[in-house]
């Protein structure tokens, strides 16, 4: 549910963010999302569709295509597909976290993302301030769990690692990884096949 573009969650409710450019969604999005939901305990996940990858030299699709292309793909009564980082203003995931933080007092937040990221989560901005304050959700994909959890991050912090079902309620640092079934596809993939963009 939203309030004038700003999704609605209550105290103790523990939300996922999965954030990326969504350029375009597909079904690994909802894949991940639906699983990350049964196997982190989450009551909501929240899509950050994002202005733009600062990891990336070349940028997205215009966001309003992005979003709807988003909201079409992933159809669930707890997902939510917000444009809140360019609400915000915000462009690093750190600075986003802080943000919704002040914005959703109470509100437990969990960072999802997937082991591809888990790999290169050294480079981004304020990583270490990211697992010491938010639990982070790392789901497998294809080519990336065992390099991912072994990782600069997963290394860095393997004393936080906790099973999947309990970290909703975990306090940072804390981190889960969860194997799932993979689905082979990604946003590269079909930009490169000329099926968007």
């Amino acid at each position: 549910m939203q309030v004038q573009g700003w999704p609605v969650a209550r105290k103790g409710m523990v939300v996922g963010l999965l954030g990326g450019s969504f350029d375009p969604a597909h079904g690994g999005h909802v894949h991940i999302t639906r699983e990350a939901m049964k196997r982190f305990g989450l009551d909501r996940v929240w899509w950050l569709v994002s202005p733009g990858n600062p990891l990336k030299a070349k940028g997205p699709r215009p966001m309003a295509e992005r979003i709807a292309r988003a909201r079409a793909v992933m159809d669930h009564p707890r997902v939510v597909v917000t444009d809140l980082e360019a609400r915000m203003g915000t462009r690093y995931t750190a600075q986003t976290l802080r943000a919704l933080r002040r914005r959703y007092p109470g509100v437990r937040f969990v960072w999802l993302m997937g082991a591809d990221n888990l790999v290169q989560f050294h480079r981004w901005d304020d990583w270490r301030w990211i697992m010491k304050n938010v639990p982070v959700g790392v789901l497998a994909r294809p080519g990336s769990g065992v390099t991912g959890r072994l990782g600069r991050a997963a290394r860095a912090f393997r004393g936080g690692r906790v099973a999947p079902e309990v970290l909703g309620r975990a306090e940072p640092p804390a981190w889960a990884f969860a194997d799932l079934p993979m689905v082979d596809v990604s946003s590269s993939d079909i930009r490169a096949r000329g099926e968007w963009g």
